[in-house]
């Protein structure tokens, strides 16, 4: 089938994640002042700030990912499932991360542990796309294998970088919370997908595609 049902259905769980994250951030108790108050959750801003760009950045990427892939399988359904899973949970390491920073305790478990659950996003993403591209089975015909292999390569820099960074973390958490912004940063701006991908609409090479996997 095509891959309208599973944009959609993967649009809604970004959405929800992406707003779960500022109830992280709770009001201040009426008997403080509020100006003070304000600026001691500075923490759970920066948090907040980290894990809306990955999400964000996250978003545009497995949008520009499926102007390439045409169609879907069971298994890229369950590898799409499995990665929506870890995005939805994202809002809970967020807040450990933010808590952590409050207290002034366990900072690099808590990057560590954030950084972790990244890498694992990372992982999904790329077994997607790797799936997606074996043998060409779930693509346009427009890709050719030498821009597979260059989007290929793109996606390892997220898990391989993550990685790294998590053990970075576990030593100076703050190096690694500035990583995992710029990395993000970097991948806020793809630089393949819409400059190279047809459009769905009117676009008889999906239609193709499309109606040679039905």
């Amino acid at each position: 089938m095509d891959t309208t049902r599973l944009e959609a259905f993967s649009d809604g769980v970004f959405a929800i994640a992406i707003t779960l994250l500022v109830l992280e951030i709770k009001v201040p108790p009426p008997d403080t002042a509020l100006g003070a108050a304000l600026l001691q959750l500075w923490p759970s801003y920066l948090a907040y700030v980290v894990s809306f760009v990955v999400i964000g950045a996250i978003w545009i990427n497995h949008h520009a990912m499926f102007k390439h892939i045409v169609r879907v399988d069971g298994m890229l359904l369950l590898l799409n499932v499995l990665h929506l899973m870890l995005i939805a949970f994202l809002p809970f390491p967020t807040a450990v991360l933010a808590e952590a920073f409050h207290r002034g305790t366990d900072e690099p478990v808590a990057a560590a542990f954030y950084g972790g659950i990244l890498t694992v996003i990372g992982i999904f993403i790329n077994a997607m796309w790797r799936y997606a591209a074996r043998g060409n089975r779930l693509l346009s015909t427009h890709l050719t294998a030498t821009k597979v292999r260059q989007i290929g390569r793109r996606f390892l820099i997220g898990p391989i970088v993550y990685a790294i960074t998590t053990a970075i973390a576990l030593v100076v958490p703050w190096l690694a919370l500035l990583i995992y912004i710029l990395l993000n940063v970097f991948y806020l701006w793809p630089r393949w997908g819409n400059e190279s991908a047809p459009s769905r609409i009117g676009d008889p090479t999906a239609s193709r595609d499309r109606s040679e996997g039905d």
